[in-house]
């Protein structure tokens, strides 16, 4: 009898045996940006940006759902003094003092794309300084984040990186300002791996149970690395990108 595809289900194999499998990171082993940093539209409002809009969910149980270790916003400091020396150590003069000021704001300041590593003293000078997006001067752009405690929700976020952005002050001509929409990181997204295939194993099971004891569950995928989505403003779904097939035992 022909087996069929249950989309995005997974479980242990035909006998019901969940297997354990090696962690791969998969790029996954550090603190990872959920979504890609996309740029502030000028003409949208802070409160608006905030606000808690749908976001569609997958119907698929095999998802877990969490909360955010991080919201981050990628923030620019632009300089055009005249001399590019002078423009140089304004801007990174500016940047230091972003670095010194963090901690009181209650933030913390990072670099990366997808991959978040810490800003500290000792590697803030190796920022690019490139060309401003409107030709004028150049500028630096680094990450700021806000742990996403019991309490503090995206409008929250953005409220303590605003505030900590008008708490630098400025040197010579250079400035900053935010860069782009609140985005989400998580930290090491395969520490989730066990906790989905429970998910999974759940799942499948019940899955199986409908079928009657002929009928057993074939999973695949569930060696491949965690991935991940955003749910909401705050939370995440993370997943392994599994297949399950119920076939006859015999």
């Amino acid at each position: 009898m022909r087996g069929f595809i249950i989309g995005l289900a997974a479980c242990g194999v035909l006998a019901g045996a969940v297997p354990v499998f090696a962690q791969d990171d998969g790029g996954g082993g550090g603190e990872i940006i959920v979504t890609g940093m996309r740029r502030l539209n000028p003409d949208d409002d802070d409160n608006d940006r905030a606000k808690e809009k749908p976001v569609p969910t997958p119907a698929a149980i095999q998802m877990l759902r969490r909360t955010a270790d991080f919201a981050v916003q990628q923030v620019v400091i632009v300089g055009d003094t005249q001399g590019k020396e002078q423009r140089h150590a304004e801007i990174q003069a500016m940047t230091r003092k972003a670095i010194d000021l963090a901690n009181q704001a209650g933030v913390l300041v990072a670099s990366g794309e997808l991959v978040v590593e810490p800003l500290t003293l000792a590697n803030y000078k190796e920022l690019k300084i490139a060309d401003g997006d409107d030709s004028s001067g150049e500028q630096v752009k680094f990450l700021v984040k806000v742990p996403l405690a019991p309490g503090i929700d995206a409008k929250a976020a953005l409220a303590r990186i605003d505030k900590f952005i008008k708490l630098v002050p400025a040197v010579g001509r250079a400035e900053m300002k935010a860069y782009s929409e609140l985005t989400l990181s998580v930290v090491n997204p395969e520490q989730y791996r066990g906790a989905i295939i429970d998910l999974i194993a759940r799942d499948t099971a019940a899955t199986g149970t409908r079928f009657g004891t002929g009928y057993g569950v074939e999973v695949t995928g569930l060696d491949r690395p965690v991935q991940w989505k955003r749910a909401s403003l705050t939370e995440v779904q993370l997943f392994l990108p599994s297949a399950a097939t119920v076939r006859p035992r015999d």
